[in-house]
């Protein structure tokens, strides 16, 4: 297998978005997105034990037009919806919702955080819909730890575990409105890897913690985000310590993004009434109890 070049290794810079400290490798200044991948965070807080849960997190927002999607890695997130959904997911599953026409929800620790640890560690990805589907119905699928397909290298000393697409014939659970291979991979020290991808793919590894070296490369190390180019069949690493990571693969949709913080369109217009709808209450109302 040939493997891909790295073209950017992107350092995940500590940001504050809206009270809650976060790291964010993509978009950068270097990069602004990697089609139709949109934007990472990472966040790893210690939820606060003199506020409710039901208080702390993200308070109810609108998105139009992208799936944002929560990786959980520690604790958990309670996802409520204006189409009625209401769900916690612990660690080792993921959240994924697809905005489609208009959704308002929330994200907040799971009821039980303090009892499970006061710890809360996730990835948020925002992946693009492509414009024939950026008005349908919005979606939501919650997976759950024991409901995600997986696979151990041959070694056995790195498990990967599949949410969306399909990786060495292993199926993920969530259906995607664009081609996306989406898995959470757990590595231990001396581990060895190889994935096989598709040619015309946009590749993403990001890398919560540890370290890697990259065949073809070398050293990649925690909290960067490793963008490679399309020159090749697939990637391959050996982990130098344990290390958690994010593996992402996606067809690039080629078409015009214009984004306004929670609604990503592909042009001004649409921008405009997106807005519009958010103000006149058709994106629904969020009442939380």
């Amino acid at each position: 297998m040939k493997t891909r070049s790295v073209s950017h290794l992107l350092y995940a810079h500590p940001m504050d978005m809206g009270g809650l400290p976060i790291r964010q490798p993509l978009p950068t200044q270097q990069v602004q997105q990697v089609d139709p991948f949109l934007l990472l965070h990472h966040a790893n807080i210690k939820v606060p034990v003199h506020r409710s849960p039901l208080h702390s997190g993200v308070d109810p927002h609108p998105h139009r037009g992208f799936s944002p999607v929560t990786f959980v890695f520690e604790g958990g997130v309670h996802h409520r919806d204006s189409r009625g959904n209401n769900s916690v997911v612990y660690a080792g599953g993921a959240q994924w919702m697809n905005a489609g026409m208009g959704i308002i929800h929330s994200e907040r620790p799971a009821p039980d955080i303090h009892e499970i640890g006061g710890k809360q560690e996730i990835i948020q990805l925002w992946i693009n819909t492509p414009a024939k589907h950026k008005m349908d119905q919005p979606s939501y699928f919650p997976v759950q730890a024991d409901e995600v397909p997986g696979f151990l290298s041959t070694d056995e000393l790195i498990k990967t575990n599949v949410f969306a697409g399909e990786l060495h014939g292993v199926k993920g659970k969530v259906n995607t409105l664009s081609p996306v291979n989406a898995a959470t991979v757990y590595a231990k020290k001396g581990g060895h890897m190889a994935y096989q991808l598709p040619e015309d793919h946009a590749v993403l590894l990001y890398l919560l913690d540890g370290k890697i070296t990259l065949d073809g490369y070398g050293l990649a190390e925690g909290l960067h985000l490793v963008y490679f180019k399309q020159d090749g069949e697939g990637i391959s690493f050996e982990a130098n310590e344990d290390t958690r990571l994010l593996l992402l693969s996606g067809a690039p949709l080629n078409e015009p993004v214009v984004s306004h913080g929670p609604f990503v369109m592909n042009n001004q217009t649409q921008i405009m009434e997106a807005m519009r709808d958010y103000q006149m209450g058709k994106m629904g109302i969020l009442v939380e109890e």
